[in-house]
């Protein structure tokens, strides 16, 4: 080997081993892939007549909701709602019970004014992801700094995050009711308890004839 192949030998050793540290660094048990909540809001402006929704508006709430696909997890909000008609508010309540959700009593904050005599229906929608998964930017063949796999946690977080029914309990979790109910807290005990199991029975009689 002559003196230039040693040098160049020489130099390309520490790129190759610092090429084999490279890319996401997981150095403890929790991933530092965590799942990211981002909220979208979306709003629709009705126009009221005599403290009440202007008539056809009830039906192009419920139609705009029908086109959103509103469901379990949506926020559903009236802007300044402090100023809206108990009237139109009831009749906005009765469109959104109809989808199975509640009408919520925060008061979103929207960018543009409500223009007078109108109501804004604000929709806020969270929605969980897992941003940079797959990672498999390091190569764990050649691990010097006992680090996981730059993988690491990537499946079970991203599961997660689209198996929740509602991403903001990741940000916050729903508040603990201080009123207990202990039929409710034991229904699944006494529904495993009260089946039969499944060994209960006599074994079935199954004949051998005709087998191959």
């Amino acid at each position: 080997m002559t003196q230039r192949s040693i040098l160049l030998a020489a130099l390309a050793a520490p790129a190759l081993l610092l090429g084999g540290c490279m890319g996401t660094d997981n150095r403890g048990l929790e991933s530092v892939h965590q799942p990211v909540v981002a909220q979208r809001d979306f709003a629709l402006d009705l126009a009221t007549a005599g403290g009440r929704l202007a008539p056809g508006e009830s039906r192009r709430l419920g139609g705009w909701m029908t086109a959103m696909h509103l469901g379990y997890g949506d926020r559903v909000a009236i802007d300044e709602a402090g100023d809206a008609p108990p009237a139109a508010r009831d009749q906005i309540a009765a469109v959104v019970a109809s989808y199975g959700l509640l009408l919520s009593d925060d008061r979103p904050v929207t960018p543009a004014p409500v223009t007078p005599g109108t109501l804004r229906i604000v929709v806020s929608r969270m929605h969980a992801s897992v941003p940079g998964c797959p990672d498999w930017s390091r190569d764990s063949s050649h691990e010097f700094e006992g680090s996981t796999s730059s993988n690491y946690g990537c499946a079970v977080n991203t599961n997660l995050a689209a198996m929740i029914a509602r991403p903001a309990d990741l940000v916050r979790g729903v508040d603990h009711d201080p009123i207990t109910d202990p039929a409710l807290t034991t229904k699944a005990i006494e529904a495993y308890r009260k089946k039969p199991a499944t060994g209960a029975a006599a074994l079935e009689q199954v004949s051998a004839k005709g087998a191959n």
